[in-house]
């Protein structure tokens, strides 16, 4: 995820620069914050809007306690790739910024140091999860976040309905299909009225604070099981669309059975969203364990909120899980000066080693990390809480596959068709073409000689 969810202005730069007396270091090595005679400066390029806040506090943290300038910067919603060439064409070009996966890391291995020497990578659960070079012999790129997504619900109104005269499904057990998903929300959607609510669904928004959770992340699930049918574990040139029927029928769900009118969906964004879900206006919400923040500041109880998985009708989903992995993976540039790239590794040892940086990742933002320096940490966020208990239960996570899609561009189309889709204004056939046809010419464009 990648994979932006509140619209927010591009974060301003923090911390002043200050000098510093430390011991001279090799580039992107693992010495110890505060040690090391580098005067190098760290400016760190944020994919996630949603955290821009956090980010400047732990700079502001860390410049305070060891007098390195650390800047962030944070892309607008949807904007990271076009910022990112943008910023980088620059003379103080990013020393830390992120890639979403392979794809993401093919456009940027030429940008991207070694990050074997590096604590982050050296603390790593598991080393398998970096990114390494086509030889296997450097370390490009280093997973910090593991996050999971799925259909948050409401528990006082989910068990509302449970208890209704007029429901047909009675607990959240027997919740594990779409064909149980669907009976569900059509009767949620029926006796609205009932319940107290505008709809089943929060809207599905499609502006750029919210388009993202369709044209991305549900475009994963029936991606996923068509690259499980095939055993793909990297990214093909073509896609046949096999559960395009599949897709079609969640994506149906959302929009029937929703707060808002189909027609209004352009206008709707990520917050409205989010605002109908905090205030009890609908019982779902398609989002993921980084939704928490916004959600908790808005009044809703961490005892209050479940993760359902992504049903769509695929075959022995009964036993399917949360959709979980990585779309943030952080690089140091390797056109940086060499006190730069010292500067920047030092600052992710402090982020995952020391109380504040620990804290300002695992409470602050939020996160599910990767590392064995977090072992000690507690989370107050439930929905995080709801993805361990999945894995847990032995339930089979959902791959995030959409790390592999082609481009921003397929992304943008698929989302335009589905929109038109919704409004009524196109078929199903343009989402149809948008997705594997589509797939083909971004992918031929991407690897053109």
């Amino acid at each position: 995820m990648m994979k932006s969810m509140r619209t927010m202005k591009k974060a301003i730069a923090v911390a002043a620069a200050l000098a510093m007396g430390v011991g001279a270091l090799a580039a992107c090595g693992s010495s110890t914050s505060g040690t090391s005679e580098s005067k190098g400066k760290v400016y760190y390029l944020n994919f996630k809007p949603e955290v821009a806040e956090q980010w400047q506090t732990v700079a502001q943290d860390y410049t305070d306690e060891t007098g390195v300038e650390v800047i962030v910067e944070t892309a607008a919603s949807g904007t990271y790739e076009q910022t990112l060439k943008s910023e980088m064409a620059k003379t103080d070009a990013p020393t830390l910024f992120q890639v979403n996966g392979p794809v993401g890391l093919a456009r940027w291995k030429d940008y991207a140091a070694d990050m074997s020497d590096t604590e982050v990578y050296k603390q790593l659960e598991d080393q398998g999860q970096a990114l390494k070079s086509d030889d296997g012999s450097k370390v490009l790129a280093v997973p910090f976040v593991m996050e999971s997504y799925g259909i948050i619900y409401n528990k006082d109104l989910l068990n509302r309905y449970f208890d209704a005269s007029w429901s047909s499904v009675k607990s959240l057990d027997k919740l594990n299909t779409f064909a149980t998903l669907k009976t569900v929300a059509d009767e949620i959607q029926a006796h609205k009225g009932d319940l107290g609510v505008k709809g089943a669904f929060t809207s599905a928004g499609f502006d750029s604070s919210s388009d993202w959770r369709f044209k991305t992340q549900l475009a994963d699930v029936p991606l996923y099981y068509e690259f499980k049918d095939k055993g793909l574990t990297s990214q093909p040139a073509t896609i046949d669309g096999t559960y395009l029927d599949n897709f079609k029928n969640i994506f149906d769900l959302y929009i029937t059975d929703s707060t808002t009118d189909p027609a209004q969906l352009s206008s709707k964004t990520g917050d409205d969203a989010n605002s109908e879900f905090a205030l009890g206006e609908a019982v779902f919400y398609q989002n993921g364990t980084w939704a928490w923040t916004d959600l908790n500041s808005a009044g809703v109880e961490a005892d209050n909120v479940g993760m359902l998985p992504i049903y769509i009708g695929a075959p022995g989903e009964e036993n399917q899980g949360l959709t979980t992995g990585s779309e943030n993976y952080w690089c140091i540039n390797s056109k940086a000066s060499k006190d730069d790239q010292q500067a920047t590794a030092d600052f992710l040892k402090w982020m995952i080693t020391s109380d504040a940086g620990k804290n300002a990742l695992a409470t602050d933002m939020g996160f599910s990390t990767s590392f064995k320096t977090f072992d000690d940490v507690s989370t107050d966020n439930p929905l995080i809480d709801e993805s361990k208990k999945d894995v847990e239960e032995g339930r089979e996570s959902v791959t995030w596959v959409y790390t592999m899609m082609p481009s921003e561009q397929w992304k943008n189309d698929l989302g335009s068709a589905l929109l038109e889709y919704a409004q009524g204004t196109g078929g199903w056939d343009a989402v149809r073409t948008a997705f594997v046809d589509g797939w083909a010419k971004e992918y031929k464009a991407a690897h053109a000689e």
